[in-house]
């Protein structure tokens, strides 16, 4: 009796267990039978919605009315240049006002100091635009004060190609001649508040003209640029728009990089060759006239310092000019006969701008001219050198607020007639609107 108890509890025992397990696993196989339904129905109804929102969207659609056809705006090129007002005003003394007149130069309307007292200078008004994705153009209005009386006029109106095939760039319209660095710049960015006697003398300031530029830069690692032009020839040293209007040419090479961190600079060698007919210099009711070639020969070289390459505080910028000019051809002054005329002149000039602290900066600059004396015959005309080789030299100090502002104080002793004179410029220069950056 004990024996049969003892093996149905040693049974049940084993058994229990094992039924417990059964029932386990069963009930986890239902259960994931169920999350499984769940999961289908889910996504049945998911379904469901999504074919009813995209019904009820579609039938939405189809009840509104059809918007408006917008007319299609025609828009090749809109009008958006970058507009810049440069003034340039000033007052001049001089302790001798002794006219325009370089002795042995027949030179032009802008080769003098201009009036005494205030006056407008030489201001500007710039336009500047991409017309498209392969030209550039750029128009600049001169307004100029000239013994009291204001002048606008239109000194440059140019396009120039932006892809041009080759590393060539051609520039058409009315521009400033690449020859030499200066006569590229508009004279708000000198570091004097007027040109060297150079410039003054044999180029009237700076040479201007019609016609086409083409440039070629060089795929070299320093800086090596080759260009041309071929310009109407109506503006001086040329004059008379000689060869159906094909009377002036120019070659032109420059050529830079750095030294160092610190350094950089710019050499260039231009060649001008002009045909003048007529060309007036001197008085203009009764102005000298010449006829024959110019041929102008042009060496320049600019250097700029700035530690480490940061100019904030501190930089210089040294730059100078040698000039050849030969003229063969005739010569009539006012009132008299026309007279052969074979005549060599030499100018130079050299300056230093110094920014000895944030905003100021002080510099220095001389220049001369020499001209050949053309004989008995020239005498009491412009070709007149009388003895003298003019020469000048140039002290000023500057402050800028900003990039856009600028006041400058100029004291220069001018030897360029046999009469010596003192002159003091005050200059202020305000820029209103987005201008262009400028070269190096």
């Amino acid at each position: 009796m004990k024996y049969r108890f003892s093996m149905l509890l040693l049974g049940s025992m084993i058994c229990a267990p094992l039924g417990v397990r059964a029932e386990t696993a069963q009930d986890i196989q239902q259960l994931k039978q169920q999350l499984a339904d769940i999961q289908k129905n889910y996504q049945a109804q998911i379904k469901r919605l999504e074919s009813r929102i995209e019904e009820l969207e579609n039938q939405q659609r189809q009840e509104q009315p059809a918007p408006a056809p917008v007319a299609e705006q025609s828009r090749p090129n809109a009008f958006n240049p970058a507009i810049a007002l440069t003034l340039n005003a000033r007052y001049q003394s001089f302790s001798h006002d002794r006219g325009d007149d370089i002795p042995g130069f027949s030179t032009a309307g802008e080769a003098g100091n201009g009036s005494q007292g205030f006056s407008l200078g030489e201001s500007e008004l710039n336009f500047q635009s991409n017309i498209d994705d392969l030209l550039f153009g750029n128009l600049t209005l001169s307004l100029a004060d000239e013994n009291g009386s204001t002048s606008a006029e239109l000194e440059e109106a140019w396009i120039q190609t932006l892809a041009m095939p080759g590393d060539l760039t051609l520039k058409a319209g009315r521009f400033f001649s690449a020859i030499t660095y200066m006569n590229e710049r508009h004279s708000h960015t000198d570091d004097f508040a007027d040109r060297p006697l150079p410039y003054r003398a044999m180029l009237n300031g700076r040479y201007l003209d019609d016609g086409l530029q083409l440039r070629w830069l060089a795929p070299t690692d320093t800086f090596l640029e080759f260009g041309g032009e071929l310009l109407r020839g109506a503006q001086y040293p040329a004059g008379g728009s000689a060869h159906q209007g094909l009377g002036s040419w120019s070659l032109f090479a420059h050529a830079g990089g750095d030294v160092g961190l610190s350094n950089s600079w710019l050499a260039g060698l231009s060649y001008l060759s002009v045909d003048a007919r007529e060309r007036e210099s001197g008085d203009e009711d009764n102005p000298d006239l010449f006829s024959g070639n110019s041929d102008l020969v042009i060496a320049d070289l600019v250097w700029k310092w700035a530690p480490m390459g940061n100019p904030y505080r501190h930089n210089a910028v040294l730059q100078g000019g040698l000039f050849w000019r030969d003229e063969s051809g005739r010569f009539r002054p006012s009132a008299m006969d026309w007279l052969p005329y074979d005549g060599r002149q030499f100018g130079w000039y050299a300056q230093m701008a110094y920014q000895f602290r944030p905003n100021w900066r002080i510099g220095i600059r001389g220049s001369g001219l020499y001209a050949d004396d053309n004989g008995s015959r020239f005498d009491g005309t412009s070709l007149d050198t009388l003895g003298h080789d003019p020469w000048d030299v140039s002290l000023m100090v500057d402050w800028s607020h900003s990039e856009f502002s600028r006041l400058r104080l100029q004291y220069t002793h001018d030897e360029a007639q046999s009469l010596s004179d003192d002159r003091f410029i005050l200059q202020y220069i305000v820029s209103l609107g987005a201008h262009g950056a400028h070269q190096f």
